[in-house]
């Protein structure tokens, strides 16, 4: 009896499936990309863009400064209790707060004086002496009384300085015309940069040692009697 060949595959031989290799290929490629994409995200995180609200001056397109909304978190100079530099005295009591944004407080440090872009924010608040469980004395109230600042801006003004009044802490504020007598005020007697560093006890000491006070300031001191 005659026997046919039949052509059935060998067991012991296996073909190599192209098509599933290409999709084990294609896995680990895309697996290897995102890793890649989560490594470079982690060293190299996108930032965005810089907000109106950073520390920096910003202002309207009529010239009005726009309010430094986080003031309160900048870096805190000094507070004084019903300063005056004229003889007539404030018909109330209220404290004076200074702050600083925290890149020109750095460069202070370092330098001795103010980098262009530096914003210095006056806050006046009431006095109260009633309150709670204290008898004596005066702490600072809720309201704002006052709302200044003080802007180095190069590019933008005559002298580099600019004041700024604002109705209050959020609203804009208006350009103090030059020819108020708060320039040239402090261009009579302050003591760093058109600035009043001899009211901000930490800073003071840094003008000293980088020899960044004013001739005018120093004048005036060497004229004071000596501090008892």
């Amino acid at each position: 009896m005659r026997r046919e060949r039949w052509n059935f595959p060998d067991p012991r031989r296996v073909e190599p499936d192209y098509g599933g290799l290409m999709r084990t290929q294609a896995i680990l490629i895309a697996g290897t990309c995102l890793l890649a994409t989560s490594l470079f995200l982690v060293f190299h995180p996108v930032h965005a863009a810089p907000s109106a609200t950073g520390s920096g001056p910003t202002y309207a397109a009529n010239g009005d400064m726009l309010p430094p909304i986080n003031y309160r978190e900048w870096i805190y100079l000094s507070s004084g209790v019903d300063m005056s530099y004229t003889a007539n005295p404030a018909d109330m009591t209220m404290f004076d707060n200074v702050f600083v944004n925290p890149e020109a407080y750095r460069s202070f440090v370092a330098t001795g004086t103010w980098p262009d872009k530096t914003v210095l924010v006056l806050e006046v608040r009431e006095a109260m002496s009633k309150g709670s469980i204290n008898q004596s004395g005066h702490y600072q109230g809720t309201r704002v009384m006052g709302f200044e600042v003080h802007v180095k801006d190069e590019s933008r003004f005559p002298d580099k300085w600019g004041f700024f009044d604002f109705d209050a802490p959020s609203a804009n504020g208006k350009l103090i015309p030059q020819t108020a007598s708060c320039y040239s005020c402090h261009a009579a007697h302050a003591a760093v940069d058109t600035t009043f560093v001899q009211f901000y006890p930490t800073l003071l000491p840094i003008a000293r040692d980088k020899k960044t006070l004013s001739e005018v300031f120093l004048k005036e001191e060497a004229a004071q009697p000596a501090a008892k």
